[in-house]
């Protein structure tokens, strides 16, 4: 397993509790990947990841394995932030427009129109300034794109049958905590898992994996494997095989359809409560902030005593390809300042990260990822890059987990 994320995790468990032998190989000195979480100055600050799922493919895994699987529920989980007030969306005119928009959505989901954007849609639906922000910040909320870079199906596809993020909770110790009970599970079934260990490279022959080169420790070791499940993404497992051991169709399909997209993570600590909501609170008309998620209202342990730990997200414009970095973090500061008054006064900006890049907020745009199992035999894809159609969230992840884990059982058992 190449990358300790929560596909890869997913997936080791998975499989370690088939009994088959394990080895886990993340480069970095945790595990968890954009679902982990580092101590700084006392806050359990996470890496990518905040909402946890449940009721799913996740929880289940967790389950299976026998992992603990502790969140909190805030209740309500998600409200809306229009005009400086926090609201459910079904009330008020607007949210009668945008549930009406998303009802009429449901004929998209036939469609074979991949193309049109969620913006573009929306825009022969209505005019109204505050139903474009609010559809414009649930993409990028959920997806880290705007609605000019989101297709119009997998949106509706994702928010009328896939669940659309209404059951989730927080971790109280944080989700690197969370996701080392996988890693646990893997090691107490027999297998390993290496932090601080990198895969190099990956020869194949005849359409196989062979093994795998790994660098550890200040060495280097050649460790023979039956199947690879890389959760590094499918440009990076290209590289670590070589370009030449794939299908032009497949590289061509990569580079057309993995679009890398990108978010601005402000994590901010106040004596004061800036908000009253206990969840997440998705915003109207802003520059670039689409949503921010009151931690320490449900899970007071991710701060300092007397501190709230709250974590706020921007999507740049555009949100794929280049951008001007210190222009779109100003520009979601300048957001927050705007919905809460005297925020320098009364907030503490704890760290500003950018995730793009190698370190994306999405491999791709929903709808536009690859398959999961690759033209290489006994290689596989697992995580983000791979996700179901319209899938999000950390459950995609697990999902694409399961889905491998299951294809490999079923060959195991034909063999």
């Amino acid at each position: 397993m190449i990358g300790a994320g929560a596909g890869g995790l997913c997936a080791a468990a998975r499989l370690a509790v088939a009994g088959l032998r394990v080895l886990v190989v993340e480069a970095s000195d945790r595990v968890g990947g954009r679902a982990s979480s580092v101590v700084e100055d006392g806050f359990t600050i996470n890496t990518g990841a905040v909402p946890i799922e449940y009721g799913g493919v996740l929880e289940e895994t967790f389950r299976d394995c026998g992992a603990a699987f502790e969140i909190r529920i805030p209740a309500p989980a998600s409200l809306f932030r229009l005009r400086g007030r926090e609201l459910a969306l079904s009330k008020g005119p607007a949210g009668t427009v945008v549930n009406q928009a998303l009802k009429r959505g449901a004929s998209l989901l036939s469609s074979p129109d991949d193309q049109t954007s969620v913006r573009e849609w929306l825009s022969g639906y209505t005019s109204n300034q505050t139903v474009h922000a609010i559809f414009r910040n649930l993409c990028a909320a959920i997806f880290a794109c705007n609605s000019d870079e989101l297709p119009a199906k997998a949106f509706m596809t994702y928010f009328l049958t896939k669940g659309a993020f209404r059951d989730f909770g927080f971790s109280p110790t944080g989700t690197l905590e969370l996701m080392q009970g996988l890693a646990d599970a893997v090691r107490e079934r027999g297998g390993e898992v290496w932090t601080g260990a990198a895969v190099r490279a990956l020869r194949v022959e005849g359409g196989w994996v062979r093994s795998a080169a790994v660098a550890r420790a200040g060495e280097h070791v050649d460790i023979p494997a039956d199947v690879v499940i890389s959760n590094a993404g499918p440009a990076a497992t290209v590289s670590l095989c070589g370009r030449e051991q794939f299908p032009s169709a497949y590289l061509e399909r990569m580079e057309r359809d993995l679009r890398p997209t990108a978010n601005i993570v402000v994590n901010i600590a106040s004596r004061d409560g800036l908000m009253t909501a206990p969840g997440i609170v998705t915003f109207g008309i802003t520059r670039r902030l689409c949503n921010m998620a009151n931690l320490t209202a449900t899970c007071p342990e991710l701060a300092p005593e007397g501190w709230k730990l709250y974590v706020a997200y921007g999507v740049p414009v555009p949100a794929v390809g280049e951008f001007d970095e210190e222009a779109e973090v100003q520009a979601t500061l300048d957001d927050l300042r705007d919905q809460f008054r005297d925020f320098d006064r009364r907030a503490d900006v704890l760290s500003v990260r950018v995730m793009r890049g190698d370190w994306p907020a999405q491999r791709s745009i929903a709808g536009l990822d690859l398959p999961q199992h690759t033209p290489i035999e006994n290689l596989y894809n697992v995580g983000d890059g791979v996700r179901e159609y319209a899938s999000g969230g950390v459950q995609a992840c697990a999902e694409t987990a399961k889905l491998v884990a299951e294809r490999i059982l079923a060959a195991s058992r034909v063999r």
